[in-house]
């Protein structure tokens, strides 16, 4: 019931997202249980980090049609983001149970979705999805080697986030 009502209400909204984190920010460093291929394991951002920059991008919920979209478009692209180095990480609220069918089906095995069940992480990001709080906005983040945010992309509509963060880590590439 509560993805059917999440579900009607991304469908409808104009909103789009106000990330508080900002270019140049430090990004908040997490770990967190992942999924891969529905095998688990111990995310860790400061471990990517250290072979490249990281999209970290947050969504709603395994399993709703943006959600859906926006994942396959991630996978699509999986073989672009390792061309510039970069790694990818869904997030959401969602159980390891969930995250582990996500991963195989929408992911296609191509990139890891983290399980943020008490939304700290989400928090750390200012990421919620406003006054469903228990949800996660749809926003994109590119975090550099450093550690720091290079680019945000807020917006529900999941069609921009790849294309946009692409862009961005590809001029990060170019600043070297």
């Amino acid at each position: 019931m509560r993805k059917a009502i999440l579900a009607v209400f991304l469908a409808f909204s104009p909103m789009t997202a106000s990330a508080a984190l900002k270019v140049g920010d430090k990004a908040p460093d997490f770990s967190a249980q992942a999924t891969l291929g529905g095998k688990r394991f111990t995310f860790h951002l400061a471990d990517i980090l250290k072979t490249g920059p990281a999209v970290v991008y947050f969504y709603p919920a395994a399993f709703t049609k943006g959600c859906s979209v926006e994942a396959h478009d991630f996978a699509e692209a999986m073989p672009r983001y390792q061309a510039l180095g970069a790694s990818v990480v869904g997030i959401s609220r969602d159980n390891l149970t969930t995250l582990d069918k996500f991963s195989v089906s929408d992911c296609q095995s191509k990139f890891p979705v983290a399980s943020d069940a008490d939304g700290k992480i989400m928090k750390s990001y200012d990421a919620s999805l406003g006054f469903l709080m228990p949800y996660a906005d749809r926003v994109s983040y590119v975090v550099g080697q450093d550690g720091r945010i290079a680019f945000v992309h807020g917006d529900l509509d999941p069609d921009a986030h790849v294309s946009l963060t692409l862009k961005a880590v590809g001029a990060l590439q170019d600043r070297k």
